[in-house]
C-alpha cells in the first residue's frame, strides 16, 4: 500500500457503518405509514414505507351503486397517491445514504491505485 493511501480498517468501518445506517433506515420505511387521498378526502388509502396496502378507507358519500367507476377510479388514485408518497419517504430516507455511498465511486481511494 502507498504511503498517504486509503486504511483499509477505514475503510472497513466506513462500509460497517453504512450497512448498520442502511438497515436501520430500511426498518424506519418499514415500519412508517403514509396516506394518499382522492376525490377531496373521499377515498383515503394508507401504506407503509414500502408500498404495502395497510388500510383503505370510503367515505359512505363516495359510493353510488349505479357509478361504481368512479369509486374505482377514486380508490386507484387514493393508492396511487398513497405510493407516491412512500417513495418520496423512501428517497427522503435512503438519499442521504445514496449520496454517501457516492464517496465510494473510488472505493474510498482504492480507485487512485489503479487510475
Amino acid at each position: 500500500m502507498q504511503p498517504g493511501g486509503p486504511n483499509m480498517q477505514q475503510i472497513l468501518q466506513q462500509a460497517q457503518k453504512m450497512q448498520q445506517q442502511l438497515a436501520e433506515a430500511q426498518q424506519e420505511l418499514a415500519e412508517a405509514e403514509v396516506t394518499g387521498t382522492a376525490g377531496g378526502g373521499l377515498v383515503t388509502a394508507v401504506v407503509s414505507g414500502g408500498g404495502e396496502l395497510k388500510s383503505l378507507n370510503i367515505d359512505p358519500k363516495a359510493v353510488d351503486p349505479d357509478d361504481v367507476e368512479t369509486l374505482s377510479d377514486l380508490v386507484v388514485a387514493a393508492v396511487r397517491d398513497a405510493n407516491r408518497a412512500a417513495q418520496e419517504l423512501a428517497a427522503q430516507k435512503m438519499g442521504p445514504l445514496a449520496s454517501g455511498m457516492g464517496g465510494m465511486d473510488d472505493l474510498g481511494g482504492l480507485g487512485k491505485l489503479f487510475g
